[in-house]
């Protein structure tokens, strides 16, 4: 019986038959089975063409010889349409040598019109058959894409201490141009060096979180500004028979994210727009509050470019799916994973020939002005006070020594835990000691308890990286103070928390 098994629920059924009485026959037969079904008839190429491009059967059943139209031509038809969808050969003209040659031709299989009891059965199990295939096929779609996310995040995880260490000095080494030179020119390009130093390592963080599914620290976006600096970036990559069009509706317009985030979303967006405007056009970007939700702002990416059909716009959002050659099918879902995170939505509306526009509904504050910037600190407050410094990263522990030397601390630095005592053992305890959290052959809790033994009882400041906790092997000892410091680095923090721990400052 067909109903065994899993059931079908409605099947369509696309019928290429030029019999009226004949396709009667055989939609009877189903029905007196116990199938649900609906169906269509054609008899002619236009027609099935056009059927198949309106949606998509279940199976189709065909006669073979029909006037003007052939059997073995409409299962071409389907090959090239739907190549996965059954087809049976239903004829009363079929041989044995002519059912060989169908099933040869791709056929699924073939019923004798005036023998069609099995007919019921045969659609039932090809049906059943072709969805088993299909999920088959999607599961392991699924866990390749698992697959390759795990990989990447393997990768990510393994580059992103490398790059932060590559990207430290950026961040430390400003502050020391800054102690060295009065020249405002030289002073804005420290300043330039350091916000690529952060933005650097936001982007590493990005990277991870993409993978990790983790969140990054937010703050307060501007967004009259960040469209400023959107429309520097995409400068260089707009073509010139195309327009870039920013228009903020309301300059007090601000939102509570992650700026390197948020840009790389306005960015990817932009450039995807920007490459499917082959022949040029108008690139928008649009801001304004949404009418009615006062706690809402609607950004709107939009081009008049060559569009999408609907089938493209429903696996935008889909891992590793692009339409370039050269894509990699991560950035828009990045995009997707950036907007919900900080309690946003993303949307896309696209015709063929018509443009595409992506809609960004984000939570809103208002902004009434610019935000303090934290002071620059660069008066020498040391007074020759010993510091021990215990960092594996070369270029790290390099800076971190002369950034404090210039603040009139007299530095001992340690590539790991060994040296560090052995100039304990030379030089004596420290005022303060600054240790990173993966120094080798010594822990930081293992340098500080052996430090405690010797007698130390002053202030230890720990580097921390996010992946790698302090004192993952065990408690700080009780009688030293202990002050966490979050890697990456900065030297105005650091600064500030030698001073703290010395109380000089």
């Amino acid at each position: 019986m067909p109903n065994k098994g899993t059931p079908l629920g409605p099947l369509r059924i696309l019928l290429v038959e030029d019999s009226p009485e004949d396709a009667e026959l055989v939609v009877d037969q189903l029905l007196e089975a116990g199938l649900q079904i609906e169906f269509e008839r054609v008899d002619n190429e236009p027609a099935m063409r056009g059927a198949l491009e309106a949606w998509m059967p279940d199976i189709v059943l065909s006669d073979l010889s029909m006037p003007g139209f052939s059997g073995y031509y409409a299962l071409h038809i389907l090959r090239e349409l739907h190549p996965s969808v059954p087809f049976i050969f239903v004829s009363g003209t079929m041989g044995e040598e002519t059912a060989v040659e169908a099933l040869q031709h791709g056929a699924n299989d073939y019923i004798i019109k005036h023998q069609p009891a099995r007919l019921p059965s045969a659609v039932a199990r090809l049906v059943r058959e072709t969805r088993s295939e299909r999920e088959r096929l999607r599961v392991e779609d699924e866990l390749m894409r698992a697959q390759r996310l795990e990989s990447l995040a393997l990768l990510a995880a393994g580059l992103s201490h490398d790059l932060r260490n590559i990207l430290q000095p950026l961040l430390i080494i400003p502050d020391l141009i800054r102690d060295r030179s009065d020249d405002p020119k030289i002073i804005r390009l420290a300043d330039v060096i350091a916000e690529c130093g952060r933005r650097g390592h936001e982007m590493v963080e990005s990277m991870l979180s993409f993978v990790r599914g983790s969140r990054q620290p937010s703050e307060r976006i501007v967004l009259q500004r960040l469209f400023q600096a959107v429309g520097m970036l995409l400068k260089s990559s707009l073509p010139r028979n195309a327009e870039l069009h920013l228009e903020v509706s309301d300059d007090r317009i601000a939102i509570e994210a992650n700026y390197t985030e948020l840009q790389q979303v306005l960015l990817n967006l932009a450039l995807n727009a920007i490459q499917a405007m082959p022949d040029g056009g108008t690139l928008s970007l649009i801001a304004e509050r949404v009418a009615g939700e006062e706690d809402k702002v609607r950004i709107r990416v939009s081009d008049d470019g060559i569009g999408m059909d609907e089938a493209t716009v429903k696996r935008l959002f889909t891992p590793f799916f692009t339409t370039k050659s050269d894509g990699t099918g991560l950035g828009l879902v990045s995009c997707h994973r950036i907007v919900e995170s900080i309690g946003g939505q993303i949307q896309v509306q696209s015709q063929l020939g018509e443009g595409t526009t992506f809609e960004l509904l984000l939570p809103m504050f208002e902004c009434s002005g610019d935000e303090d910037a934290e002071p620059v600190e660069s008066n020498r407050v040391g007074h020759g006070e010993r510091l021990l410094v215990v960092d594996d990263e070369a270029t790290r522990l390099s800076l971190l020594g002369n950034a404090l030397s210039s603040q009139g601390y007299r530095m001992r630095l340690a590539s790991d835990g060994a040296v560090a005592m052995r100039h304990l053992q030379e030089a004596g305890l420290p005022d303060v000691v600054l240790v990173d959290s993966g120094i080798p052959l010594l822990s930081a809790g293992q340098l500080l308890a052996e430090m405690q033994a010797m007698g130390y009882r002053g202030p230890a400041i720990v580097l921390e990286d996010a992946n790698a906790p302090a004192f993952a092997d065990g408690e700080a000892p009780s009688g030293i103070s202990v002050h966490v410091l979050p890697k990456p680095l900065e030297m105005q923090r650091v600064f500030r928390a030698v001073a703290d721990a010395l109380g000089v400052g």
